[in-house]
């Protein structure tokens, strides 16, 4: 059996394939972003999955794309504590932008661009991912994410510039108070998908002027750091994924249009498509 993961900061997709190439499992676990997480979590959050634990000695292969997998250090950590877990399995572990890079591609050159809790870009040819810009992470980065609109909602709740309906709309639906709020930003390992979980609200009354004008601008910010650095920029098509993007795609073409780019595919979730690609390019069942 195999197991492709698409690993996000908040969740992971699991698919199981048999040796057919069958779909045999569907499931998912927490993410387990290794900048997020302390890395003893991972062998207990993927026993908590009864699924998983029923397949574990049957895996032969396991491929994990995974958010904070950029570096080295963190490949081989969550190498490391996967094969605790999968012990007879090979384990291959790479960022979640190759994933999504997998997921996008038709057959043309495109730059790739994740929009979840996250955010990041690439430029993929079909066989190599360049990419030309770090990812810094939801403290000064992570332009257009979920986590960069959370704080982006909160600063504004708490320092009063909402209007008056989306305001009296906010407290009903959380009564946050600030002692709370700062409780979850500055002591929870998993403060990114705490402010991306506010996006609910956000996307409930995503047709307000107010937030109409906050999401444009915020999705003119992720490209004009995360899109227009590329040489291919102006030519390329440029393919989205993730939820952010799906529910803000009227946004993200917009504010592309204004910049005079392309925007191609914008797909919610990429497991599907990454099942598909390495039964086509890497696992050759198809």
């Amino acid at each position: 059996m195999i197991a492709i993961v698409d690993g996000g900061s908040t969740k992971c997709d699991w698919v199981i394939l048999d040796k057919f190439g069958k779909i045999f499992l569907k499931t998912e676990t927490i993410g387990f972003n290794p900048n997020i997480i302390d890395a003893e979590m991972i062998v207990p959050e993927i026993e908590k999955n009864n699924n998983l634990l029923s397949i574990r000695d049957s895996l032969q292969k396991v491929f994990f794309y995974g958010s904070g997998c950029g570096v080295p250090e963190n490949v081989a950590l969550v190498e490391n504590e996967f094969q605790k877990v999968f012990k007879n399995a090979e384990i291959t572990v790479k960022e979640d932008l190759t994933a999504a890079a997998y997921a996008a591609y038709n057959g043309k050159p495109a730059i790739v661009c994740i929009l979840g809790t996250g955010s990041n870009s690439c430029y993929f040819d079909g066989k190599t991912v360049k990419r030309e810009l770090p990812s810094l992470g939801f403290l000064i980065g992570d332009e257009g994410s979920g986590s960069a609109i959370g704080k982006l909602l909160l600063r504004r709740y708490f320092m009063k510039k909402l209007p008056s309906d989306l305001h009296h709309a906010f407290v009903e639906k959380y009564n946050l108070t600030i002692e709370d709020a700062i409780k979850n930003m500055y002591h929870n390992p998993r403060a990114n998908a705490y402010l991306a979980d506010f996006n609910r609200f956000v996307v409930q009354h995503k047709s307000h002027p107010y937030f109409q004008n906050m999401l444009f601008d915020e999705m003119k910010n992720f490209l004009d750091y995360q899109v227009l650095p590329y040489d291919e920029a102006r030519e390329a098509e440029i393919n989205f994924i993730g939820s952010i993007a799906f529910y803000y795609e009227d946004f993200i073409r917009a504010a592309a249009a204004e910049l005079n780019l392309t925007v191609g595919n914008i797909v919610q979730k990429p497991i599907e498509s990454l099942v598909d690609y390495h039964k086509k390019y890497i696992l050759n069942l198809d």
